[in-house]
């Protein structure tokens, strides 16, 4: 490939472009491969591995931790520790920190993936029926793990955490099911009525966890639901927020790279749908505004920073 600069005066700024294009290309390039792994290989143990290599590679500014089951249980993230019991996997939660500022007012943008390497529904069993494609729902850790590459390839002069939530939903005898009542780590107690809707069980107590890096921003990105299929096709992102700046922010983002978003209400009339009559709060509200829902089910867990979630469409991730 040959590149055609007009001036000697512009070839430091016609260097630097290459050097982000191809940051961001071997960032996206990770982010598909990572997704396109079969099931089988890649579970929370690989996301795990993968993020690990991550900090061997740039150890000057990242490192990585990986907390286990154990380690959720004492932090209280009981849901998420529900959603991968019926699984004979582990359920792993990586947590990537890139550090390129080393003042100690900066506060970190963390970024949060959703890192279910196979969802069969679990009890609540989907139809066979496209079932393979249900390994794509890591498509939100992958694209986290992607952009903390593209990051440390660039060596930003930000902070960045990424956490890849990774866990696998099957059934079991040792499954959630469906009339479950699970204390999350912020103390909120949801009552489970689909095991399908377990994105949400899982996010909720990342999103609790980290409260403690006192962020500048949280931006989630998951395959939340199929009912923001429905309402926005396969075109656009769905977008919620609790934050104006932040989510025009991200709008415009999404308006530059040309993955267009847009952004869906977080209402109270929408909030009422998840009332339950055991729980503070049922997992899924109803299939009217379903991907409204879950995401109002989500900024119950994001009052104490500002909050944006791109990325509900189901498939809208996927890595074809």
């Amino acid at each position: 490939m040959v590149f055609n600069v007009p001036t000697r005066r512009e070839l430091t700024s016609g260097e630097r472009a290459i050097q982000h294009g191809l940051a961001i290309a071997a960032g996206i390039k990770a982010a598909k491969d990572l997704g396109n792994m079969p099931p089988n290989i890649c579970n929370a143990a690989y996301l795990a591995s993968q993020a690990r290599q991550l900090a061997d590679s740039y150890s000057k500014n990242v490192i990585t931790r990986v907390i286990g089951e154990q380690q959720m249980k004492e932090l209280g993230m009981h849901s998420y520790l529900a959603v991968g019991q019926g699984s004979q996997n582990e359920s792993l939660m990586s947590v990537i920190e890139y550090k390129g500022n080393a003042s100690e007012d900066a506060r970190p943008i963390v970024l949060v993936g959703k890192g279910l390497t196979f969802d069969s529904g679990g009890i609540s069993i989907k139809p066979s029926e496209g079932m393979d494609e249900m390994k794509y729902d890591m498509c939100g850790a992958a694209t986290v793990y992607g952009v903390m590459r593209m990051v440390a390839e660039l060596q930003l002069p930000i902070n960045v955490i990424g956490v890849l939530a990774g866990c696998e939903n099957m059934p079991g005898g040792r499954a959630y099911r469906p009339g479950d009542v699970l204390t999350t780590m912020s103390g909120q107690t949801v009552e489970v009525l689909n095991t399908d809707a377990e994105g949400r069980l899982v996010l909720c107590d990342v999103l609790t966890y980290v409260e403690r890096f006192e962020p500048e921003a949280v931006i989630d990105v998951a395959t939340l639901t199929g009912a923001c299929v429905i309402a926005l096709g396969h075109h656009i992102t769905g977008l919620m927020a609790n934050h104006n700046p932040l989510a025009h922010e991200l709008i415009a983002a999404s308006e530059q790279s040309g993955d267009r978003a847009w952004r869906l209400p977080l209402g109270d009339e929408y909030q009422e749908q998840l009332e339950s009559n055991f729980a503070d709060m049922a997992n899924i509200g109803g299939r009217p505004g379903g991907a409204i829902t879950a995401g109002c089910f989500l900024s119950r867990f994001t009052r104490k920073y500002n909050w944006g979630a791109p990325g509900y469409c189901r498939n809208r991730l996927a890595f074809w």
